[in-house]
């Protein structure tokens, strides 16, 4: 076993619209949206061993061991490529649990493409994204690591070069049900398609979930109002954690700044690089020497 532990990123997302426009004939359903990446998220610490076995080495409240993304993803490449590697795992969570911004699929993503490298598997992204789409529909784009616009069930991307903005989020600490929400009866199914022509002009910021989650989670509702004080405040995902853009980096620290103690809040920068990616190209760069 190696005593050399690598750190690696695990950066949230936002969806900076979403639409359902329609069902695939097995029931899932049909996505429009733009997955905005951040600077901002949890952080994975990696330990290659050479038997085999596969561990998370600390507790993270309210994900066993086994259950946890990050263990099923060591799992499949393992699976996947036959590697006589295994890997201890240690999980520093920020990214609320149920909150629309992509945590689970994200460490698994980043388990992914760090024991890509340090198990030199070889994967393409390619390949690596399709593994990953086995685990979650939100994994292949932090695996592929651009903000992008995405389709399908969310695995049909297409790169995007966004203005970078800073971001409020805010946490309402409430967890939402996504497979209730994508249940719900008054949920819209049947948006008009949008395109990315019409997405950069402005004309979509809306999220078919928002009606939805404010009248079944009145703490989302309530951080939605709140937040709505400040600008055009919006959930991400299924929520329940929303956001806002503002229009500097010394806005957003002043909107978390006066947040209300029900709540928790963050300051957190899009870009159109995952900083995933620059972990990855410096763990090569290390290699090489």
């Amino acid at each position: 076993m190696s005593d050399a532990w690598t750190t690696w990123p695990a950066p949230a997302k936002l969806n900076l619209f979403l639409h359902i426009v329609g069902r695939r004939h097995d029931g899932y359903h049909l996505l429009q949206t733009v997955f905005q990446l951040l600077d901002w998220g949890d952080t994975l610490r990696l330990r290659v061993r050479d038997d085999r076995q596969i561990e998370r080495v600390n507790s993270v409240p309210g994900v066993e061991s086994g259950q946890d993304l990050c263990v099923r993803a060591a799992r499949a490449l393992a699976a996947h490529t036959g590697t006589d590697y295994g890997v201890d795992i240690e999980l520093e969570k920020r990214i609320p649990m149920g909150g629309g911004l992509g945590g689970g699929s994200s460490d698994a993503a980043s388990v992914l493409v760090a024991l890509n490298e340090l198990w030199q598997t070889r994967l393409t992204v390619a390949a690596l994204a399709d593994l990953g789409l086995s685990l979650g529909a939100d994994v292949p784009v932090f695996v592929r690591g651009h903000t992008a616009w995405a389709e399908g069930v969310g695995e049909e991307l297409t790169p995007l070069a966004l203005p970078e903005r800073h971001y409020v989020i805010l946490d309402p600490h409430a967890m939402v049900p996504t497979a209730t929400l994508f249940q719900a009866p008054e949920l819209t199914r049947n948006c008009p398609p949008a395109t990315i022509e019409s997405f950069l002009s402005g004309m979509w910021t809306d999220n078919v979930f928002t009606p939805v989650v404010r009248a079944r989670h009145g703490r989302v509702a309530a951080a939605l109002d709140w937040l709505g004080r400040y600008g055009e405040a919006r959930l991400s995902g299924s929520g329940g954690c929303v956001f806002l853009a503002a229009e500097s980096c010394a806005e957003a620290d002043a909107i978390v700044s006066a947040c209300p103690p029900d709540f928790s809040a963050y300051r957190a920068r899009g870009v159109n690089r995952s900083p995933l990616q620059d972990a990855r190209d410096a763990c090569r760069m290390r290699s090489k020497r």
